[in-house]
């Protein structure tokens, strides 16, 4: 025993065990390090033609990666039977699922596992209404509300005899309206409040505007009601790929209207990003820059809480781009970037987390995922040893994770890397 607790001296070894121990934490909208990723049209495979580009819901919640799923889509409002009509591609739809008789509400009812699953490690699963061929307007503002009505009975915590996803309670709704206008939005989100506001468990509204501000087609309802985040979609002329030209970045557009006039003051506001170069027309940035820009943002902006990423099924495909940049947005503050000299790198992150680290004969790159490495070489090496009780390991994400918020200096610097 005494030996075993010996080997702890290693402040690396101490962030392994805490991370074994930490308990699943619930959904924190006030965090800035949060990570949503949309789920259920199968955008890889639609792209690529590739067979089985989408997983099961469930098969995403394996880790802490992300934290908020939205289901995407509830595309028309008014089908057949007078009820909204969804299809999640290959995951769900009236042509493979079936539909609850007399509507268009394909019978997804074996997806309630898969979202309780998630629910139970401590993610959000909400349910995105429109997309971008979506049917979603109101002629009045009675119809508005008659609508929030039925999407608390069909899917959040009422009751009905066609609810699709069976007995799971979802954790909120997502407006990406890309089409026509917010004309009586607001009685719609007022009523749905009216559920959501005496429930007995916490209920989210967020919305995905396009980055062009104000957003021509949810831009009216962001201003008369209260939102909880709004994920941006970055990938217009304001998108991403002009992080660097102060004239069309406008987080700070964004921020300012979180601030000064959205109803909660405490609104949080995502980057949208495409998780790969497939996954739309335009704004797609590997993961360093994303994280680069995540940081840079957040240092600047405390209206901040995290990045959106259209979808899972690009992401998982594209190298886990989900898990890179969550990653490197939980290191907890922004980052500088690295120094470059052609044959020595000096990586700095966070003095108060991080020492100064030296790799030889980096090239510039940036400098939390940098980190990311050194945290995994150190993480391999002790489960290479068997008096490292290697059995107690959690996963090396969880590790990283973890890791990134303890002092690691000492042992965890250049002298783990005079030892590569």
């Amino acid at each position: 025993m005494v030996r075993m607790f010996a080997l702890a001296r290693s402040k690396v070894f101490l962030a392994v065990l805490a991370a074994g121990f930490l308990q699943t934490q619930a959904f924190d909208n006030s965090r800035s390090d949060n990570l949503a990723v949309y789920w259920g049209q199968n955008s890889y495979g639609a792209a690529t033609g590739a067979a089985n580009g989408q997983s099961s819901l469930a098969t995403y919640c394996q880790d802490d990666t992300v934290d908020a799923i939205p289901i995407a889509f509830l595309y028309d409002y008014f089908s057949t039977g007078g009820l909204p009509a969804l299809d999640l591609s290959s995951a769900c739809s009236v042509s493979s699922n079936g539909a609850f008789s007399g509507t268009a509400l394909p019978n997804c009812q074996f997806l309630a596992d898969d979202i309780q699953t998630c629910q139970a490690k401590g993610k959000i699963v909400t349910l995105s209404l429109g997309g971008a061929t979506g049917n979603t307007q109101f002629t009045s503002a009675s119809q508005a509300s008659q609508f929030a009505d039925t999407i608390w009975n069909l899917f959040l915590g009422g009751s009905s005899d066609t609810r699709p996803f069976g007995t799971a309670v979802l954790d909120g709704i997502d407006l990406d309206i890309e089409g026509g206008t917010s004309d009586y939005y607001d009685s719609f989100v007022n009523q749905l409040r009216t559920h959501t506001d005496a429930a007995n468990k916490s209920y989210y509204l967020t919305a995905a505007p396009q980055c062009p501000y104000p957003d021509a087609h949810v831009g009216t309802v962001l201003d008369a009601v209260a939102f909880d985040a709004v994920y941006v979609q970055y990938n217009n002329y304001c998108g991403l790929q002009n992080f660097d030209n102060s004239n069309d970045w406008n987080f700070a557009t964004w921020d300012n209207w979180a601030k000064n006039t959205a109803v909660n003051k405490d609104v949080k506001i995502y980057i949208g990003a495409p998780a790969s170069s497939t996954a739309a027309g335009s704004g797609y940035v590997d993961a360093s820059t994303l994280a680069n820009i995540a940081l840079e943002t957040r240092s600047q902006y405390d209206s901040f809480g995290g990045i959106m990423l259209w979808d899972m099924s690009q992401a998982y495909a594209n190298n886990r781009f989900d898990q890179q940049i969550k990653t490197a947005i939980s290191t907890g503050a922004a980052t500088k970037r690295c120094v470059d000299n052609s044959t020595d790198t000096t990586i700095e992150a966070r003095s108060d987390r991080f020492s100064k680290i030296a790799a030889r004969n980096s090239s510039s790159g940036f400098c939390v995922l940098k980190a990311i490495q050194i945290v995994e070489l150190a993480y391999n090496r002790m489960a290479l040893r068997p008096e490292s009780l290697a059995y107690l390991l959690p996963s090396k994400e969880q590790v990283i994770r973890d890791a990134m918020f303890m002092n690691l200096n000492d042992e965890f610097d250049d002298e783990w890397m005079k030892k590569t």
